[in-house]
């Protein structure tokens, strides 16, 4: 038997963890403040979502392995290093998904369950098995999947009651992920040449891919100012969207105008998480806190 952290390496707990934050944060913006959501609803919710998530992620690694051997990112991982064989990783890539999918239709809704299982194969097979290895659109293209939470978190609680507002949660992450991604693309650039993934940088070369973070960071800043201009938020939203856009614009103009930076793209990579999470956090914060204009 495989030991515990072992299994647990395979679940990617830092990319979940963000995953729900923004998952979470549909849950409660799908409720009119200051009231608040059922808590035990949230609690199975955020369980099923963070299961179906994990799921997804040793799924990845399953599919990854003879990449994740060859680059040093990734050799460290439970597959490449024998901790756990392609079958182990397998049932318990299964078991999470269908714990995860049981509870979102047990405890939750059938259209949040199935939302999630869309998601999970959105990631799971049509990104890591196809698009990644087919297009340098890669991310752009699976980049829906890993967006998809602020919709389950709302629909979890909400249905599809006002689920519009919901899609501008989905939006604003969706554009965030090519920057992000990106970013680390171009910092391990010579290692995706290395395994013959057609990333952006190794198909288009690093001067485009900086333009592609400039342009993007650029449409993210605007798709931010959304939530605030259809009265979803407030003025802390804005203003944190405000400052936090352009502190990723200034990350971005920097890869773009220094070149043989690279560890500024590794810094920009490292910012834009910390940016997401921080944007969600002040969506949550100015629901409650009701200062509007």
């Amino acid at each position: 038997m495989p030991a515990i952290s072992a299994l647990l390496g395979l679940c990617k707990l830092k990319v979940v963890a963000l995953i729900l934050l923004t998952a979470v944060a549909g849950m409660f913006l799908a409720v009119p403040a200051p009231d608040l959501p059922d808590m035990l609803l949230v609690l199975m919710a955020s369980m099923g979502i963070s299961l179906a998530a994990a799921s997804a992620a040793v799924f990845n690694h399953i599919v990854d392995e003879q990449i994740d051997m060859q680059m040093s990112r990734t050799d460290q991982r439970p597959l490449p290093q024998g901790k756990v064989s392609r079958n182990q990783a397998l049932v318990w890539g299964v078991f999470l998904g269908l714990l995860g999918l049981g509870i979102l239709q047990l405890f939750v809704n059938t259209l949040t369950m199935l939302l999630t299982f869309a998601s999970l194969i959105g990631y799971a097979l049509i990104y890591t098995v196809y698009l990644k290895r087919a297009t340098p659109q890669n991310i752009v293209i699976g980049g829906a999947a890993g967006a998809a939470p602020p919709i389950l978190g709302w629909t979890a609680v909400a249905g599809t009651n006002e689920i519009e507002y919901a899609f501008l949660l989905f939006l604003i992450v969706f554009v965030w992920t090519p920057p992000h991604f990106w970013a680390l693309a171009i910092f391990r650039v010579e290692e995706y040449k290395k395994v013959a993934v057609p990333m952006l940088p190794v198909t288009h070369g690093l001067a485009y891919t900086r333009l592609q973070i400039l342009l993007y960071t650029v449409l993210l800043f605007l798709v931010t100012l959304l939530p605030y201009l259809s009265g979803m938020s407030g003025l802390i939203y804005l203003f944190s969207a405000l400052i936090l856009g352009a502190i990723f614009l200034r990350y971005a103009i920097k890869i773009y105008t220094n070149p043989d930076d690279k560890r500024g793209a590794w810094q920009t990579f490292v910012f834009s998480v910390n940016y997401l999470m921080l944007l969600f956090v002040a969506l949550l914060v100015d629901h409650y806190l009701l200062i509007t204009l």
